[in-house]
């Protein structure tokens, strides 16, 4: 595993749970795909102690000495902190070193010395002191990598799905819901399912956004004026594409088995099918990068930081998506 290149993992909030969900997916991962932690290797070691966790910490002074270590320890490329980490208490002190995590990691990526990006999460208000001007994580990996349009897609063994519109208030989001956006986000989501995932024909399905699909326009008409033109036209383009549907029924087994990845017209739409159904297996996926990047679908989780019940399922399927991912492309190429 060692002639692999290793996955980049990033800090993420230190006052949340993602260095407890590194240690123990390198516990749980270790004869696996190689992975780098890009964190403070001090913080990682006393996360260990505390826990009680067997995790060797080994500082490397390149990306490419993870492998030769990793089956004996947990590799780290030093980021150091500008405060003590407190579990549970976000410190703006140490904004910069989340944010270098991150540049480093997609940095590593994009020179081809890391094979994907893992993100652990992060605390977006704890940054916004720093000068970090983006919603999240996906914009600002777009704006790292020059992407034009990032597309988040939350996957599981289960489903996929995809939120047109994405952090906004609903009001904002039937706003910014047009024929052309969901072109768009339909057009990158095909495509990278097609030469990423290897689906060689992707089945789109398109929730409405209002009850039973605006009932033939007398409970609203985006249905007609907005997604039905977007649909035919991805059709005309070869596209599987169909909807739309009424939200509340298209996520059953049986309709869940008649397309690959859902459509939801706003945030919430989307997420909360996933989430219901299979919160531990998600992996939040960024689509449209050059680069590959996961990360687990929940947040930093405060509350229980420091506690050492943190579930590191969600991270484990995020690195091994990613790792999965990594290896079709390598193959391809």
């Amino acid at each position: 595993m060692h002639r692999l290149r290793p996955l980049a993992l990033t800090m993420g909030d230190p006052a949340g749970i993602g260095g407890e969900l590194a240690v123990k997916a390198w516990q749980a991962r270790r004869g696996g795909r190689a992975f780098v932690a890009l964190d403070d290797p001090d913080r990682l070691a006393g996360i260990a102690r505390a826990l009680r966790l067997d995790v060797p910490i080994r500082v490397v002074n390149a990306a490419e000495a993870a492998g030769a270590v990793f089956r004996d320890a947990l590799p780290v490329l030093p980021v150091r902190l500008g405060a003590p980490a407190v579990a549970g208490r976000a410190d703006p002190a140490n904004a910069a070193a989340i944010i270098a995590s991150i540049e480093q990691a997609t940095r590593l990526t994009l020179a081809g010395e890391t094979a994907a990006v893992v993100t652990n999460p992060i605390h977006k208000s704890t940054l916004y002191g720093s000068g970090f001007a983006h919603p999240g994580h996906t914009e600002f990996l777009a704006a790292l990598t020059g992407a034009p349009l990032p597309v988040m897609m939350l996957a599981s063994p289960g489903l996929r799905v995809v939120p047109v519109t994405v952090h906004a208030a609903l009001r904002a989001a039937l706003e910014q819901l047009t024929t052309a956006r969901i072109l768009d986000v339909a057009r990158v989501t095909a495509a990278s399912l097609r030469d990423q995932w290897g689906i060689a024909a992707p089945r789109l399905a398109f929730a409405g956004p209002n009850p039973h699909a605006g009932e033939s326009g007398t409970m609203g008409t985006e249905e007609i004026t907005i997604i039905a033109p977007a649909i035919a036209q991805l059709r005309a383009e070869g596209i599987d594409a169909s909807g739309p549907f009424a939200a509340d029924s298209m996520f059953t087994p049986e309709a869940r088995a008649r397309y690959d990845v859902a459509f939801g017209m706003y945030h919430d739409q989307a997420l909360i099918p996933i989430k219901t159904l299979d919160m531990r297996h998600g992996v939040n996926v960024t689509l449209g990068l050059p680069i590959i990047r996961t990360s687990p679908d929940h947040g930093t989780a405060f509350d229980i930081a420091g506690r050492g019940i943190a579930d590191a399922a969600s991270l484990l399927a995020a690195i091994d998506l990613a790792a999965d991912l990594a290896s079709r492309k390598e193959s391809a190429a």
